[in-house]
């Protein structure tokens, strides 16, 4: 029995060899046949036998002096025959595999995702996260999405167009991080990390020759309100975080693309998987029929970025305060033409703080689409135990604790924006979101935690509005 079974391994073996010679056989052949058309067409061309059809056409002068060209004019049987094909060019043709590749699954021929451990903490065993679709590596990823979330429309349209080279491979000499970042006992725990790549700026180094998902350099800032701080006195430049009397801040910026380990996602929303999966490729238009089997995926989405102000090292220092600021980019990124049309609905109306989130719901669905449970991720990457001063008035990136003590990060101090910050217009929203949050008042820290949760809602020290109170907190309409 034993050497019947092993004469079948074999077998297989020969049979997954033989399918691997084939494919590359069938691609060398295409790539002759792309090759011959190609200089056909150079040959027909030369010899001026290009682009006529057989169709007469005639060319009628319109009423006001302008005579349409030939290639304008429709023949007489337009929209009563099918179309003829129009051929791709031979250079486009050659960018491209003649066989379309859909989808790849494992046990496929020729297929064998590179390993991929998530949660691991040594970088080589947990393995690189590999979505590229390119010859090299379509058969390696164990992954789908696209490098660049949005952008990569943009990345196809350059190679369609013929501006970028298919096979072009970026080089990467230089380009490592500008300063040092981890690595933290949380970029080995599976549950605190599942929204971004923790060892996604190390690619080149420590993993393989692969796109970062992370990147981080150092800049320069400046910004009117602190020019005005310095010059009123209430910020005074220390040279080394504020260097001038200008007000320029040195600055460590990070760029993160988001890879979702699903797995993790699904069980930080507390949904099944599969749902979460059925949900992501009906949403998605069904482009990753993939994403009912992967287990990482990266997904269109807008990603974040970091500013950090001071020596990035002392974000995880527990002996150095930290003070932090979360925003997202709601406005920009995910609900830009729902928020408009908000906004024409309140300005419609009367605009009261009573029907904020009203106006909201009745068009989004929902009072918040801004799921800050894969917010805290971030925050765990960059080594980040406590925070000592969280500028931020919405419980909704501060209450909760769905996941237990071990995904929580202690808050020592809120602080609330202050009353000449708020824009007389802005009344509406932040007493509207005062009037649904949870806290009245800033709670001690043990009771305190940043962790996720859904509830919008704003914490203040001062007076909660009644419900009569807020209807007669109404915005400008457009013509004020």
């Amino acid at each position: 029995m034993p050497s019947s079974l092993d004469e079948v391994k074999e077998a297989l073996k020969a049979i997954s060899l033989g399918q691997t010679q084939l494919m590359s056989a069938v691609e060398t052949v295409s790539r002759h046949v792309a090759e011959l058309e190609k200089s056909q067409d150079e040959g027909r061309q030369r010899s001026g036998v290009a682009g006529t059809d057989g169709v007469k056409r005639t060319v009628t002068p319109l009423a006001g002096g302008i005579t349409p060209s030939p290639s304008a004019t429709l023949p007489a049987e337009a929209g009563t025959q099918t179309p003829p094909v129009v051929p791709q060019s031979p250079e486009l043709k050659s960018a491209f595999s003649s066989r379309v590749v859909l989808t790849t699954y494992p046990k496929q021929i020729g297929i064998k995702p590179l390993p991929l451990e998530w949660g691991a903490a040594d970088p080589l065993q947990r393995g690189p996260v590999t979505v590229s679709r390119v010859p090299s590596t379509i058969g390696k990823r164990n992954a789908i999405g696209a490098h660049g979330g949005s952008y990569s429309i943009y990345y196809a349209l350059a190679v369609a167009s013929r501006e970028l080279k298919s096979d072009h491979r970026p080089d990467f000499t230089n380009t490592e991080p500008a300063v040092n970042i981890g690595p933290f006992p949380q970029w080995g725990d599976e549950k605190k990390i599942v929204a971004m790549d923790p060892w996604g700026h190390l690619a080149n180094d420590v993993i393989v020759d692969l796109r970062p998902t992370i990147a981080i350099t150092k800049a320069h800032m400046k910004l009117p309100e602190l020019e005005e701080s310095v010059k009123s006195g209430r910020l005074v430049p220390d040279g080394k975080v504020c260097l001038n009397n200008l007000g320029e801040l040195s600055v460590t910026k990070f760029a993160v693309e988001p890879v979702w380990y699903l797995p993790g996602v699904a069980e930080r929303f507390g949904i099944d998987e599969g749902t979460l999966r059925r949900s992501l490729f009906e949403h998605t238009g069904g482009m990753y029929p993939e994403v009912t089997a992967a287990s990482t995926s990266g997904f269109f989405s807008s990603g974040l970025t970091v500013y950090c102000f001071g020596d990035p090292a002392n974000m995880s220092d527990p002996s150095k305060k930290l003070a932090l600021r979360i925003h997202d980019e709601l406005l920009l990124q995910k609900l830009t033409r729902t928020q408009y049309l908000v906004y024409n609905a309140r300005k419609r109306g009367e605009d009261r703080a009573s029907d904020y989130f009203k106006r909201t719901e009745n068009i989004a669905g929902v009072k918040d689409m801004r799921f800050q449970a894969l917010m805290p991720d971030i925050l765990h990457w960059l080594g980040i135990t406590k925070i000592d001063r969280m500028l931020s008035m919405s419980n909704s990136s501060e209450t909760g604790n769905a996941d237990g003590p071990s995904h929580s990060i202690p808050i020592h101090e809120r602080v609330e924006l202050p009353e000449s910050w708020i824009p007389a217009d802005s009344r509406v929203e932040i007493d509207a979101k005062i009037n649904a949050g949870l806290l009245q008042c800033f709670r001690p820290v043990s009771a305190s935690f940043l962790t996720q949760v859904f509830p919008a809602g704003y914490f203040t020290t001062g007076h909660r509005m009644t419900e009569e109170e807020l209807k007669s907190v109404q915005g400008r309409i457009w013509e004020e």
